[in-house]
């Protein structure tokens, strides 16, 4: 019995080594197909990963832009009003302050006396020149009718049927009328070149009235200007530096205003990263104020420029020190904004990527 027992043990014993013999050549096989496996599935991931990977450009040196200006006017004058509060949203064409109008009403009204005193002037020179144009022909006749003496006296005082000195009287009085024709003719035509040589147009197609009439004109643009108006839809900011009674020359900015509705991102990706992207391109923007929501636009221009050239000390590279430096080079996104979309506010930073369109092959590898 214990013969017996002992045999199976030791076949038992001989069966689980071989078994343990059998899992370590099977280990043995699998780990170095496991390893060669593990090699290869990090290079397909990598290659693919490579190969999608051109075809996005991403960047977070963005920001939300918007039209935005100083609100000024070209006319100089006292504050009387100030139509609007701090953060108010105004329309196209509403008034934003007002200028004491007073001086420029004055001003309107002499500008207007003026056109119609040279309205005056011009009509009187007119019919002056209608009386100078008489004065000629009168003159021309009676220059005729001494001419006429004279050569009658000549035949005579050959004859002795005239005196000499009646003779010599005539001629100078002819001498005389021809002076005096002379005279008025040039008086005639210096009236006329005053008329712009056109006696008989309507005043106000000459020189005089259409100066006097651009003084109406512009004292009347001082005057409109006086009240300043918003140039597009927005919210104006800063308000409060503008006061009702302040002096406020010629172009000084008032306070800001910032569209409401006209919005885009400047993004400024380095000029490697530019290789494949072209004006078109669509494009997604998250802004950081708004985690989650996404905005849809394109690629609207590229700067013919990188950021540094519009610099006020632009980099120079003509010293023995030079050190090259990736550009910027600044692109700007339209954003198509729908309704119920969140505010925007100018100087939002955003991040943005843009799809080029362009996919890699293996054959870039080479």
């Amino acid at each position: 019995m214990s013969q017996a027992t002992t045999a199976g043990s030791s076949a038992r014993v001989a069966g689980e080594a071989a078994a343990i013999q059998a899992r370590r050549r099977r280990r043995g096989l699998i780990r170095p197909i496991l390893m060669i496996g593990g090699v290869l599935a990090v290079i397909v991931a990598s290659a693919t990963f490579w190969l999608e990977g051109g075809t996005y450009v991403s960047n977070d040196d963005s920001y939300v832009e918007a039209d935005q200006l100083s609100v000024s006017t070209d006319v100089p004058g006292i504050v009387t009003d100030v139509a609007v509060r701090e953060g108010e949203t105004v329309t196209k064409g509403q008034v934003l302050y007002r200028l004491d109008p007073r001086k420029f009403e004055i001003a309107l009204a002499g500008a207007k006396a003026d056109l119609a005193q040279t309205a005056l002037m011009l009509r009187a020179a007119q019919q002056d020149y209608q009386r100078m144009l008489s004065e000629v022909e009168s003159a021309e006749a009676r220059l005729a009718s001494d001419q006429a003496d004279l050569a009658r006296y000549g035949r005579l005082v050959a004859s002795g049927g005239v005196p000499r000195a009646q003779y010599d009287d005539a001629r100078f009085k002819v001498q005389a009328d021809q002076a005096t024709v002379d005279a008025l003719k040039g008086n005639a035509a210096v009236q006329l070149a005053k008329l712009n040589g056109l006696p008989d147009a309507p005043v106000e197609s000459l020189p005089q009235y259409q100066a006097a009439e651009a003084n109406v004109a512009e004292a009347q643009r001082e005057l409109d200007h006086s009240v300043v108006r918003a140039p597009f839809d927005g919210i104006v900011t800063q308000v409060s530096k503008l006061q009702p009674g302040m002096y406020l020359p010629a172009g000084t900015a008032a306070f800001g205003l910032v569209s409401n509705d006209h919005f885009w991102v400047t993004a400024n990706p380095k000029e490697t990263e530019l290789t494949w992207v072209r004006p078109g391109n669509p494009a997604t923007v998250t802004v950081d104020t708004y985690p989650g929501r996404v905005w849809h636009g394109s690629v609207e221009s590229i700067s013919p420029a990188v950021g540094s050239a519009f610099s006020l000390l632009p980099a120079e590279n003509s010293s023995g020190n030079w050190v090259k430096v990736v550009q910027r080079i600044p692109l700007r996104i339209r954003i198509d904004r729908q309704t119920g979309d969140p505010p925007l506010r100018a100087g939002m930073s955003v991040e943005v990527s843009i799809d080029t369109g362009h996919r890699r092959t293996l054959a870039d590898l080479w």
